[in-house]
């Protein structure tokens, strides 16, 4: 039996919060939803599932012209640091394989050059990453250093006209398939550098990381670097010690947030469309107490969610961000998402578990959005030393 019911304006935007948004902002939004609607939806469980990257939605995606973000010139889009969170929200509400993607191209790749390269680096790189035209990896994780990535062992060897690197790098996204990484590296002095490795460099090898549970539709890869040989030209001028990375970091943590609720959005607008549909004991899911408590807790957290990822932005378009302020976000919203998640696909009961009921997927994709760009301990660290002034875990 199918009931059918109607959703109130309330249960997608209670605080009216699309009301702080430009027409342009909210233009973006609607165009990526679309997209993600028409042609991510339909298809994008059987990548999942078959573990393969969906090549086939780059060209449509290159045409949404949101590659870039907030950089203005060099072919990119120049929107605001809202515009560009939203993005990243629909994306992850359609699929977190390819937000997972456009956080490594768009956020990592393309904001490093653009915050750390010289103009010839920027003129060179930015207009062919902005269409999909080249494809970036950004090589910052190691085998043996995650959380302390501070540590990092890879090597810049000043060789001549140039630098030799060696070392390794894992978890790198889009690594196996990249026409350029950004490999940070220590130089003879110590300190820390992004080189830009072209694709088919000797001694450059990616070897693609299987047996993933989630955000199985985008490749992670092992990265070999075995006296790989460098111009100087390649090092991003602007990257001097690791402060340079961290400064990215800041820059594309927030946007982790953005993630985090585009995938509760998704598990919450699934469950509450299935509840009105769904009939158990001759009446809608949606008519018991029980379900009705948890879709509005999850109201509740999303929005709480959405009013931390507006204001971030706003603080982050204003050039006023701190490091503390990112990790709060990220560490807030990917847990929240984890639990609004969680609870739908309770709601859903066994077909939750069904990848053609989308929550499946966003359960466990959201367990990569956990950890990857600092897992929650080391927000609420990072958080802390913001509070007390001390730094509580060591970088030596």
């Amino acid at each position: 039996m199918v009931v059918q019911a109607t959703q109130s304006s309330f249960a997608t935007d209670p605080y009216l919060l699309d009301e702080l948004l430009t027409p342009e902002e909210r233009e973006v939004r609607d165009r990526v939803r679309r997209f993600c609607d028409s042609e991510v939806l339909p298809v994008i469980n059987g990548y999942w599932e078959r573990a393969q990257f969906p090549f086939e939605l780059l060209p449509k995606l290159a045409g949404l012209g949101v590659f870039g973000g907030t950089i203005r010139g060099y072919g990119c889009p120049g929107l605001s640091a809202t515009a560009t969170g939203l993005v990243s929200m629909e994306l992850a509400r359609g699929d977190g394989s390819l937000a997972t993607f456009h956080a490594v191209q768009s956020g990592l790749v393309m904001t490093s050059i653009a915050m750390l390269g010289s103009e010839e680096q920027k003129q060179r790189w930015l207009p062919s990453l902005a269409r999909l035209e080249t494809i970036g990896a950004f090589g910052l994780t190691e085998p043996e250093h995650g959380s302390d990535v501070v540590m990092l062992e890879t090597r810049a060897r000043g060789d001549g006209d140039g630098y030799v690197l060696h070392g390794a790098k894992r978890w790198i996204g889009n690594g196996s398939i990249a026409d350029v990484v950004l490999v940070w590296a220590r130089d003879d002095d110590g300190e820390v550098g992004g080189f830009l490795v072209e694709k088919g460099a000797p001694g450059l090898s990616a070897t693609v990381i299987g047996g993933k549970a989630c955000e199985r539709a985008v490749w992670q890869a092992d990265l070999a670097l075995d006296g790989v040989r460098v111009p100087a030209a390649n090092r991003l001028e602007g990257s001097r010690t690791f402060k340079d990375t961290i400064r990215v970091l800041t820059t594309t943590r927030y946007g982790v947030a953005w993630e985090a609720l585009g995938h509760a959005v998704a598990a919450y607008e699934a469950a509450l469309s299935y509840s009105l549909g769904r009939a158990q004991f001759g009446k809608p899911l949606a008519s018991f107490q029980l379900v009705q408590d948890k879709l509005s807790r999850m109201l509740t957290e999303i929005t709480a969610m959405k009013l931390l990822c507006l204001r971030v932005s706003q603080l982050a378009e204003a050039g006023r961000v701190t490091p503390g302020m990112a990790s709060l976000a990220k560490m807030n919203n990917a847990a929240k998402a984890r639990r609004i998640i969680a609870d739908a696909r309770d709601i859903m009961g066994g077909n939750g578990i069904l990848l053609e009921n989308h929550v499946a997927r966003h359960q466990a994709d959201i367990e990569a959005v956990y950890t990857y760009e600092g897992t929650d301990h080391i927000q609420s660290l990072i958080i802390g030393r913001e509070i007390t002034g001390i730094q509580a875990f060591s970088t030596r």
